[in-house]
């Protein structure tokens, strides 16, 4: 929908700094392998001694992830048999969701939740590990390998699935768990649909279609089907870890995390009536793809840079980068970001790569940067250190195969 981000830029930069169509965050709901809320990431990227991954490099060696923190799901998911249905994806997801509402300070407000519209990026779901290994055993030896697969499939699979569970699935438990029962929207496209997310609703919030809005996705990394999937396109990284600049002198590489994210996100004018206090403003969010061939990325991000212009503060912004670690996209927007001679963090270095909810997960280390009002150290040796004020973030988000991605996150 090029017109729609084109028309949601502009507007956005030519209105005035504190317009009642702002979009704003007002609940940060992020948990990785640092921990559940903003209080433990910021406190792990932050820490005195100097930042420290968590990485497990032993369950699926020689792949490594960043595994999930330990959850206490009763907290936002109170009933067993929701937790008992749910996949980890959708755990983590309906978690992250109401831990956003919780700092929105909306949890339980049915009138509010009764019209606040969802938008949630997710992928394809969780297979189910048990029928797979079934019908896999069974295929060599049958007389009629197609008979026997349409049979399995039909007597093997829960009625709500199919050999994965449907993305919207993480929606629908957001709403019965959480009772967000306005509009619902469900993207599908890997890192693109993140970005993309966070864009529909910025648009919609600019054009006085919707006032409030739950927006972020979901991903558990920690699933031998989807470190295969990579592995098959040689892209996973294989031990010893290093940050997302560092790798690239070893041939790159994703390492995995396990992340949910979302945001609440809502005009200036409803956030002021309510009387919730902003975390940040998102002053735009542009998003694009290209063929990848060589440039071309550089140029899509160069552009939507352009469409900021009039409102980046250069000696108080700093980049939250959402780099994958492959190698291609990796090296490129790299070469792109020390151009800008900005400081620079790789968000994925910290938390993993999280394909669906990368973006809106640097969205939400940009809005705590910049309600802080500094950056926190270097998460790897190529990052330079941030010592004076920060008003502005800029957050990147270059997929690992297609999508390029700009967000402009100010101080609200």
């Amino acid at each position: 929908m090029p017109l729609e981000r084109d028309a949601l830029i502009e507007g956005q930069r030519d209105a005035p700094i504190k317009g009642p169509r702002d979009a704003l965050i007002t609940g940060i709901g992020l948990v990785s392998c640092l921990g559940a809320g903003e209080a433990a990431h910021w406190a792990a990227l932050d820490a005195p001694g100097g930042f420290r991954p968590v990485v497990d490099v032993a369950r699926f060696a020689p792949w490594m992830v960043h595994p999930i923190a330990p959850l206490e799901l009763d907290k936002q998911i109170p009933r067993r048999g929701d937790q008992r249905q749910m996949e980890p994806w959708q755990r983590i997801g309906v978690y992250a969701a109401g831990l956003a509402l919780e700092a929105a300070g909306v949890k339980g407000n049915a009138e509010l939740l009764g019209r606040m519209d969802l938008i949630v990026a997710a992928g394809g779901g969780e297979r189910d590990y048990a029928a797979d290994a079934a019908i896999l055993s069974a295929l060599p030896a049958a007389a009629d390998p197609g008979t026997l697969l349409n049979e399995r499939l039909m007597n093997d699979l829960r009625p709500t699935l199919f050999l994965a569970q449907l993305s919207n699935l993480l929606a629908g438990n957001i709403s019965l768990v959480h009772g967000v029962v306005g509009s619902s929207r469900t993207l599908m496209g890997e890192e693109a649909c993140g970005a993309d997310a966070v864009r529909v609703a910025c648009a919609r919030i600019a054009a006085g279609q919707g006032d409030v809005m739950l927006v972020g996705g979901s991903y558990n990394a920690e699933r031998p089907d989807v470190l295969l999937h990579y592995e098959m396109g040689g892209l996973n990284r294989k031990a010893p870890f290093a940050g997302i600049w560092e790798r690239q002198g070893s041939g790159g590489g994703l390492v995995l995390g396990s992340v949910g994210c979302f945001l609440v996100i809502e005009s200036r004018a409803h956030a002021a009536a309510r009387g919730a206090a902003p975390i940040a403003r998102i002053a735009g969010v542009a998003t694009d793809r290209c063929r990848r061939q060589p440039g071309q990325a550089t140029e899509n991000a160069a552009r939507q840079l352009a469409g900021f212009a009039q409102e980046l503060d250069r000696g108080a912004v700093a980049v939250l980068s959402c780099a994958s670690g492959a190698p291609a996209p990796t090296v490129e927007e790299h070469t792109w970001l020390r151009e800008l001679g900005l400081p620079v963090r790789a968000v994925a270095t910290a938390l993993g790569h999280s394909l669906e909810p990368a973006f809106p997960a640097g969205l939400a280390l940009a809005a705590m940067v910049v309600a802080k009002g500094r950056l926190f150290a270097p998460l790897e040796p190529g990052e330079a250190p941030m010592t004076g004020p920060l008003h502005q973030a800029l957050v990147t988000g270059w997929g690992h195969w297609r999508g390029e991605a700009l967000a402009l996150v100010t101080q609200a």
